[in-house]
């Protein structure tokens, strides 16, 4: 498989495991309508999915070594499409957030093995161009899912589009199928062969990957107060957008699609800790332009924290495959419970800030979560470091 065909063929394997997780918040405004209930408690029940999307990665971080990675992704997309296909009955609330947190844990262990899958199949030379793909697959999820959901609320209803989507999560299953070569289990492959806590305890020995792993941890917190909130900022006056305007706003993430590709060439030239400094200010860049009062402002702000944050999280990302020395299905696995996490915290905090005190304060909440990551990359171990170019 040449490289162009393989980057893309990682890219759209991403693309259809997490199109479910982002997709839904362009519709928020609807599904926000269709339940009566206020933006946080639609924003914390959508965003539920990224319970379970930490508690899969604690799955695959204990036990992935256990499982056969191609059989272990192809169920976990093909047992995506039932809770996908429930929520186009439109539950009640509580059973709404119990499906999402469901398809949070199988999107969570598709993406986690896939990413222990490339750590293990890509040289060292090829891990961060790998990556970087994998992750480049997710931001277009983020574009062509809302893209499609926001468009297909708009002409056939929210029925129509879980139904939609759950057809996508069965196109995964079938792309692994086809493109995911089987592997021998971790056990056999690994130095670590002891017990999965023990592999947690070398992790956690690792200042690098602390850091890593709280890294993950803010930058999706920014990502999810960002995007999940400015919804409702732009259906509202003076911008007053409607449905299908609403997801074409999210060409925003276009140029994000053509950027995240270049992490893995831009890491190997100034190191993990500069490319993330330089990635979180772009991102904060971008915040003041979410506070004008013009949309071409508004759109110009998303536009930077969409390369920013998700420039940072393929940089962070390829950091673990490279940094976890023993059992990097464990790595991978924490580090996603991590940012997943930080998606959680960040819808319930930021929503509660944007529902007492408005956008403005939910902006400058964004921007502390940023400044946090940014003091945290400090920690990262320089790439050169963990894997030192071999003398000539």
């Amino acid at each position: 498989m040449s490289g162009v065909l393989r980057a893309f063929t990682i890219g759209l394997t991403a693309f259809l495991t997490v199109v479910d997780l982002f997709a839904t918040q362009a519709i928020l405004p609807a599904l926000t309508m269709a339940y009566g209930v206020t933006p946080a408690a639609m924003g914390l029940a959508v965003n539920a999915s990224t319970v379970g999307m930490a508690v899969g990665g604690l799955a695959v971080a204990f036990a992935g070594k256990r499982l056969d990675r191609r059989r272990g992704i192809l169920l976990s997309l093909a047992l995506l499409a039932v809770p996908t296909a429930l929520l186009a009955t439109m539950p009640a609330l509580p059973v709404f957030t119990v499906l999402r947190i469901v398809q949070g844990l199988f999107m969570s262990t598709a993406f986690g093995l896939t990413l222990a899958y490339l750590g293990e199949r890509a040289g060292p030379a090829d891990t961060a161009n790998a990556f970087a793909a994998y992750v480049t697959g997710n931001v277009a999820s983020n574009l062509f899912g809302r893209l499609l959901a926001a468009g297909v609320v708009d002409h056939f209803g929210l029925a129509a589009n879980f139904q939609i989507f759950a057809v996508l999560n069965l196109a995964g299953a079938v792309l692994v199928w086809f493109t995911v070569e089987r592997t021998p289990r971790m056990a056999a492959m690994d130095i670590g062969n002891g017990s999965p806590l023990a592999s947690w305890r070398r992790h956690f020995a690792n200042p690098g990957l602390i850091a890593a792993f709280a890294t993950g941890f803010a930058i999706l917190f920014a990502f999810i107060g960002t995007f999940t909130y400015v919804n409702f900022v732009l259906v509202a006056p003076p911008f007053a957008v409607g449905m299908m305007m609403l997801g074409a706003i999210y060409f925003v993430f276009l140029p994000s699609v053509i950027t995240t590709p270049l992490a893995g060439i831009v890491v190997r030239r100034l190191g993990t800790r500069s490319t993330l400094w330089l990635s979180f200010a772009v991102a904060a860049a971008g915040l003041p332009f979410l506070l004008g009062s013009g949309l071409p402002a508004v759109l110009l702000g998303l536009g930077l924290v969409a390369v920013g944050t998700f420039f940072a999280q393929a940089t962070a990302t390829g950091f673990v495959g490279r940094a976890a020395t023993i059992d990097r299905g464990a790595a991978s696995g924490l580090y996603l419970a991590s940012y997943f996490l930080g998606g959680l915290a960040g819808s319930a905090v930021l929503g509660e800030i944007f529902d007492r005190w408005g956008w403005t304060a939910c902006v400058a909440g964004i921007g502390a979560s940023l400044t946090l990551g940014a003091f945290l990359a400090a920690w990262l171990v320089e790439d050169r470091e963990v894997n030192p170019a071999p003398s000539r």
